[in-house]
């Protein structure tokens, strides 16, 4: 064989040789399809995409349990429910370590978008407080059929909601039966927030119990329009008083502290009047000086007892709970020093008949 020949045939053997030890070493640093992936998945790779605003992220597995809730309009400090929504959450947050947050409405539009920011974030349970939350309830959780939410003072019928009402009308008998056999001017006032359903019971209830043991009295009634104007609470509370009321029940969420701030004023002026606080012994937060009684509406025990549920897996989607006096979801404070022996002996009266169902407490006014 000639030299040249035989260069020739050295110089393409080296080439083959070459080519194939590139195409292996290429190979080696390309990304394995998945093991899970299917065929067609990794035969034809998509360009990634990015989740779209919607896109919940997965709950927490087997890391920190997370739990979010939405205040309504009343706010994280209204010294009523949603403070003690709150307080309960951070409670479950100090015993099982759970990661707490919640967020505050300033407008009814602001339901919908804080229920998705918890969904979105991957939070275990998203709670919704307050009657107002009916239609962004339904509208979030059928969009987010995986997510589970709750709710205090409204019902929605879905498998991925559970729901908490209370038998306010029955807790207010009995704070109607106090003020009835209290009031030296036969004059009572009840101050509201806004005029729903729900604020409505508390007046049904206290008008009944008021009426029960003391026929002569008056109950004269006042809507604010608000549960975050404690201004406009004042100002009621002010015109109430002035005209000869006594006794003042609140459920008007903020806008209640502004009864308490009236009655403070004028029992440092030396008049002597009183309020029935809501939601919360509000004795602690006002003192015994204005403060006749409260009637207690156990949300903070509610919501650490679903939240805790949920933590255990143990979430009951599709239930509607309503507590009352037999549930021991509302009542008079244990300590009630403004009252007296013989008138808590009346009020054990009628709550005994109440849980019987000797008495039936209206609903409505």
């Amino acid at each position: 064989m000639k030299p040249v020949s035989l260069m020739v045939i050295v110089i393409m053997a080296a080439i083959l040789v070459l080519s194939a030890c590139g195409k292996k070493a290429n190979n080696e640093g390309a990304s394995s399809p998945s093991a899970s992936a299917s065929p067609s998945e990794s035969a034809a790779p998509s360009e990634p995409a990015s989740p779209s605003a919607s896109e919940p992220a997965s709950p927490s597995a087997g890391g920190t349990k997370k739990v979010g809730m939405v205040t309504d309009l009343g706010g994280v400090h209204d010294k009523s429910f949603n403070q003690q929504a709150w307080e309960a959450l951070q409670k479950l947050e100090k015993d099982d370590g759970a990661s707490v947050k919640y967020q505050e409405s300033k407008k009814d539009s602001d339901y919908i978008p804080f229920l998705s920011n918890f969904v979105k974030d991957g939070y275990d349970l998203t709670w919704g407080i307050g009657f107002l939350f009916q239609e962004a309830a339904t509208t979030v959780a059928k969009q987010n059929p995986n997510a589970k939410f709750a709710l205090i003072d409204t019902s929605v019928d879905l498998p991925n909601v559970e729901s908490v009402l209370f038998k306010e009308n029955e807790g207010s008998f009995l704070v109607g039966v106090v003020a009835g056999l209290t009031t030296k001017s036969n004059k009572i006032g009840f101050v509201g927030g806004m005029k729903l359903p729900v604020i409505q019971k508390f007046e049904a209830g206290f008008k009944a119990g008021v009426a029960a043991v003391n026929p002569d009295a008056k109950v004269t009634v006042n809507y604010v329009g608000d549960f975050n104007k404690p201004d406009l609470g004042k100002l009621a509370a002010a015109t109430m008083y002035d005209a000869g009321n006594d006794i003042i029940f609140i459920a008007a969420g903020g806008s209640g502290n502004g009864v308490f701030t009236e009655a403070k004023q004028r029992f440092k002026a030396g008049k002597k009047v009183w309020v029935i606080g809501v939601d919360k012994d509000q004795s602690l937060e006002f003192g015994n000086d204005v403060t006749l009684t409260s009637m207690m509406k156990k949300v903070d025990e509610a919501v650490y007892k679903v939240s805790k549920e949920v933590l255990n897996g143990q979430f009951q989607g599709g239930k509607t709970v309503e507590l009352g006096l037999a549930e021991g979801g509302v009542g008079l404070p244990k300590d009630n020093p403004n009252v007296s022996a013989e008138i808590l002996k009346k009020v054990d009266e009628y709550s005994q008949k109440i849980v019987s169902g000797d008495i039936k407490v209206p609903t409505a006014p």
